[in-house]
């Protein structure tokens, strides 16, 4: 296409985000030159406010503005179960429900090889030591369906296993391969309310 350099530059850029093909950022771009320049720096700022704000929970890793999130903070929360996921979107997913009332422990990630991903490079360490220092009773693992998921299923099971800890998989009613980010709330209450011991 034959753009002037500072479109080129922020359909290259959009280009760069998940999910938005060449078109997709075409439109995108021209849709950002159509809105008035207040909207424009208010988005701008926006994202910059977020690089700049956001970090994670010292607690469960999720991302929040605080040294600790709301979650952790949060009293009402049983202490004892713990819910371990790969990823704040999954967190998310899962407090859709309205229906766990535990904690969580974000990984940061899942087990991939291909990738370069190993376990030590995930959040594991920090994993044993909640479970040990805050005694947690029930460890549920709610990574998604994949084979990556599967793997690092396994492996934290094997690692919090020796403490005497129950744990348990959320079942699935999602195709393998699929997201917990776009399962609708119904089947993920179900996914937890099947949960099986591993």
């Amino acid at each position: 296409m034959h753009y002037a350099k500072p479109l080129a530059r922020l359909v290259g850029e959009l280009e760069k985000l998940p999910g938005i093909g060449p078109k997709s950022a075409q439109r995108l771009a021209f849709h950002l030159l159509r809105i008035p320049a207040d909207e424009a720096r208010q988005l701008a700022a926006s994202i910059m406010d977020v690089k700049e704000r956001i970090g994670v929970c010292s607690v469960c890793f999720n991302f929040t503005d605080q040294p600790v999130c709301d979650i952790c903070r949060n009293d009402r929360r049983d202490r004892k179960v713990l819910c371990v996921v790969a990823d704040p979107r999954d967190l998310l997913a899962m407090e859709r429900t309205n229906e766990f009332t535990g904690l969580y422990h974000v990984l940061g990630g899942v087990i991939s090889p291909m990738e370069g991903i190993g376990p030590e490079m995930l959040r594991m360490r920090e994993l044993i030591e909640r479970v040990q220092r805050d005694e947690v009773k029930e460890v549920i693992l709610a990574t998604n369906p994949t084979v990556e998921g599967d793997v690092t299923a396994m492996y934290v099971a094997r690692l919090v296993k020796p403490f005497s800890v129950r744990v348990t998989k959320i079942a699935f009613g999602l195709p393998v391969g699929g997201d917990l980010d776009y399962a609708d709330q119904a089947t993920l209450i179900q996914a937890l309310e099947g949960r099986r011991e591993l």
